[in-house]
């Protein structure tokens, strides 16, 4: 039951800083998917769908929650009152949340790098020089 209990608060808490994000989706930068030609959809707005959705789960999604995440460690760190214990698990924290960030945008290189190779002819996707 007390597991049970923790689920659902956790559910609550994380609805709570992710629907609004979600529904304010297409105000951040251009519409996630795009609008297509009079000739209909293509390889070009296939990979612009694609780029739009990295965009948005890295503008919208990873840094907030890598901020909400050093808030909570740094919060975490300044009460540890001098507990050995509590600065470890802070410091814990600093480091997975830089792990994230860091892990994020190797995945961002690789699959903006993928999309410039796949596409070379539009201007702003050959950003590496091919």
């Amino acid at each position: 039951m007390k597991q049970i209990k923790k689920i659902l608060i956790f559910l609550v808490i994380f609805s709570i800083f992710i629907i609004p994000v979600l529904s304010f989706a297409w105000n951040i930068g251009d519409p996630i998917v795009p609008k297509c030609s009079t000739d209909g959809c293509g390889w070009t707005e296939f990979l612009t769908l694609v780029n739009n959705f990295i965009q948005f789960i890295l503008k919208a999604l990873v840094i907030p929650i890598a901020a909400i995440m050093f808030f909570y460690a740094g919060f975490k760190l300044v009460i540890s009152g001098g507990s050995t214990e509590a600065k470890t698990q802070a410091k814990k924290i600093f480091t997975s949340a830089v792990i994230g960030l860091l892990v994020a945008a190797g995945a961002w290189l690789i699959i903006h790098t993928i999309l410039s190779i796949l596409n070379p002819t539009a201007g702003y996707w050959s950003w590496i020089g091919l």
